[in-house]
């Protein structure tokens, strides 16, 4: 799901000399438009024809691309769970454990969209901390009426997605836990069959520090969690 950490996780795998991952090839609509667009897609990654910055040629042991949920890729599931068994595609499952911190980037990432807090310009993911910095100023305000639905919401999505491609060969892996302990990295690399090596990037995370300096209505979501299942999210230190 978009906010996962999966833009600093995919540049990790591109540092590797035989990975390329092609970044979010179908958030254009026009190759997710029905099945049929999508396995031609699909295709022309997997035959090797699919060439971008992030391609190695004859150095690729492992070739790829980052698949958003609402891409497609649920919608479809059933057709292409048989595609990815049929051509022996491994999926790496990346999210977030706790959900309300990929809320907060969730929001303050909407908002740059209009807002353009660099200079006029909107960035995803940045390279230094001033701008992290910048960025993080905006502090988002979440409706904690619906704050519970909207997570059991996240964690139904989840649950759906493993579900649908548990017959695929995938590891499930969660942002916290990579940034916290470096043999994760070792593990995927193992799982995509490469020489295991040291992965890099510049990406500078942008919301840090406890999370009643990030929300702006820090009070009401403190309230509408505290004693609820999803407690931990409001208690956990940064990562």
């Amino acid at each position: 799901m978009q906010r996962s950490g999966s833009g600093w996780f995919e540049a990790l795998l591109n540092s590797h000399m035989n990975l390329s991952s092609n970044g979010e090839i179908f958030s254009s609509l026009e190759r997710r438009k029905n099945i049929s667009s999508i396995i031609q897609t699909l295709d022309k990654v997997y035959n090797l024809d699919w060439f971008s910055s992030a391609s190695k040629n004859e150095c690729s042991a492992a070739v790829g691309f980052k698949w958003m949920f609402n891409q497609g890729l649920i919608q479809h599931h059933k057709e292409i769970a048989e595609y990815f068994n049929q051509r022996g595609v491994s999926a790496i499952f990346l999210f977030r454990r706790n959900l309300l911190r990929r809320m907060v980037s969730v929001l303050a990432n909407s908002y740059d969209r209009f807002a353009k807090l660099l200079n006029g310009t909107h960035k995803s993911h940045v390279h230094s901390e001033e701008e992290a910095s910048m960025l993080s100023t905006y502090k988002p305000v979440i409706n904690s009426t619906s704050l519970i639905n909207d997570l059991k919401e996240m964690e139904e999505t989840v649950a759906r997605a493993l579900t649908y491609f548990n017959s695929t060969r995938h590891i499930v892996l969660y942002y916290e836990d990579i940034v916290q302990d470096k043999t994760k990295l070792k593990e995927v690399l193992e799982f995509l069959k490469v020489p295991v090596r040291e992965l890099m990037t510049r990406q500078v995370k942008i919301h840090k520090g406890p999370l009643l300096d990030l929300i702006s209505n820090w009070d009401e979501v403190h309230r509408s969690l505290n004693g609820t299942a999803y407690e931990s999210f409001i208690n956990n230190p940064d990562y």
